[in-house]
């Protein structure tokens, strides 16, 4: 499976099958959740919830590509992702794009 952040395929004639995503809700358990406050009043990087957003970034991923595998898709193009906080401490993610069959 291609994936791609652009709207064609170069040397590839696509024809498109329709909209797929793929999302989660993900979080850190409660004593990361309390570590992470309090690396807040200090500043700096919270490695715990980046590494949660680049897990929750591969789920989505893999779940938008799993949806385009059951169109038959060759490739995803114009794929982007979105987040936004459910509540304190828990973010969604959803990555979505055109499935795309090679002509």
């Amino acid at each position: 499976m291609i994936l791609v952040n652009t709207d064609y395929i170069t040397g590839k004639e696509l024809e498109m099958l329709g909209l797929v995503k793929g999302s989660t809700i993900q979080s850190k358990n409660m004593f990361k959740d309390i570590g992470q406050g309090f690396k807040t009043m200090v500043g700096g990087e919270l490695k715990a919830y980046n590494q949660m957003m680049n897990e929750a970034r591969a789920l989505a991923t893999k779940r938008m590509v799993a949806e385009a595998e059951e169109l038959g898709a060759d490739a995803i193009v114009n794929i982007r992702y979105s987040s936004s906080a459910v509540m304190q401490g828990a973010a969604e993610v959803i990555a979505y794009g055109t499935a795309v069959k090679f002509k």
